[in-house]
């Protein structure tokens, strides 16, 4: 790569780790410390732990479309101040109302549209997979530093705290935009969704990968909404020392995950692989199974985050490297609208099923999610056959 473009992909990879950081590190800790905020439920909780995936969802399209006629930049800096006034509200409120109506603010800032625009506006083709490869790892390592960091700063200061992080992480972000992003000379490429978001939309291979990052977040979110109380309530772990748990499990299963993607990746079985971590993300929800103790609780998850990684990093590879380039930034867009609207609904079902029949109902929504996947990408297969032979892409 060249300088501008060393240049362009540390701060926008920065940006996504500040970004990610902030809304990464409420999911550990928020069903537990909630609880003391008034009218709280466990399925306004779980709402509340959601509620940013639904603007997310709703407004990556339309922001991504409004980067093309405004430019880049101010699409980025409106967002960025959005998550970051979301976050004052969420760390002043002393009511579950209050907490969703910030989160939903946050989400607000949909802007995964416009940065992944401007890493291709900064970029030569030749270089953009290296640079697509970039911001996915750093999603991942915002992950792993948020689950290790949020209860340990909830301990501190409550969620207050992590929102107050979360608000000065965003004004960071502006100004990494601002001081080290270049901002390009003219439009290199269209319109990020025109022209060929048709040819997305009818395309099945495309939907099975998508579904995946649909699925996944909402196995992610529900199970975070039972995981703290389960190792409060049910193993005596106490909420500040959750990240005693998760760092040496992301840690391990982020290294476990790292040889499994490159085999993968070199022996061409990226679709066995997939399957893989579609049956581990659904049988590692058995975590949340009552009759399970430590050391079960403990390997179960570790089978879970593990596809959770896996799947984190073959599915954008994969639909960045299926995608045409004319259609790779509305495959980017669709990609993100479905991951934050799983979110969304892992949330919002997570803590409808918890308080129904508590961790254990949540655990069977794993088993169930499996089914529906295992359906749609049955009913796919025609469809993704046909994009691999090139009739849609």
């Amino acid at each position: 790569m060249n300088s501008i473009e060393r240049r362009a992909l540390g701060g926008l990879a920065s940006l996504y780790v500040f970004r990610m950081l902030g809304l990464f590190m409420v999911l550990p800790v928020l069903t537990v410390y909630g609880e003391g905020y008034r009218d709280s439920t466990p399925m306004l909780l779980g709402l509340a732990m959601g509620a940013y995936g639904l603007s997310q969802a709703l407004l990556q399209i339309p922001l991504g479309l409004l980067s093309d006629r405004w430019g880049r930049k101010p699409v980025i800096y409106t967002g960025l101040a959005l998550f970051a006034i979301g976050s004052v509200v969420a760390a002043q409120t002393d009511s579950v109302y209050g907490l969703i109506v910030g989160r939903i603010l946050q989400g607000c800032g949909a802007i995964a549209a416009a940065v992944m625009a401007l890493v291709a506006d900064l970029t030569r083709d030749e270089k953009r997979g290296i640079a697509m490869a970039v911001i996915g790892a750093s999603i991942g390592v915002a992950f792993m530093l948020a689950v290790i960091l949020g209860p340990a700063l909830a301990g501190a200061g409550g969620l207050p705290a992590i929102f107050w992080l979360t608000s000065g992480l965003a004004v960071l972000g502006m100004l990494l935009v601002w001081r080290i992003v270049p901002t390009p000379q003219v439009a290199k490429r269209p319109a990020v969704f025109s022209g060929g978001f048709r040819k997305v939309l009818s395309n099945g291979l495309t939907w099975r990968l998508v579904s995946g990052a649909f699925f996944s977040h909402l196995l992610l979110t529900a199970m975070f909404v039972a995981l703290p109380l389960v190792l409060v309530d049910r193993l005596g772990w106490p909420a500040e020392e959750h990240w005693k748990l998760y760092g040496p499990l992301m840690l391990g299963t982020f290294i476990l995950m790292l040889p499994l993607m490159r085999v993968a990746e070199r022996s061409g079985k990226a679709g066995t692989a997939l399957n893989f971590a579609c049956v581990a993300l659904a049988g590692g929800s058995a975590a949340l199974l009552p009759m399970n103790g430590p050391v079960a609780v403990v390997l179960l998850l570790g089978i879970f985050f593990t596809g959770f990684n896996l799947l984190e990093a073959l599915l954008p590879a994969q639909l960045t490297r299926k995608a045409p380039e004319d259609a790779r930034g509305a495959a980017s867009g669709l990609y993100a609208t479905l991951q934050f609207f799983g979110t969304f609904v892992g949330g919002s079902l997570g803590g409808y099923l918890f308080g129904l029949g508590g961790a254990g109902a949540v655990a069977w929504l794993g088993f169930i999610v499996l089914l529906a996947w295992i359906l749609l990408w049955w009913l796919l297969r025609e469809r993704a056959s046909d994009a691999r032979e090139g009739s849609a892409y």
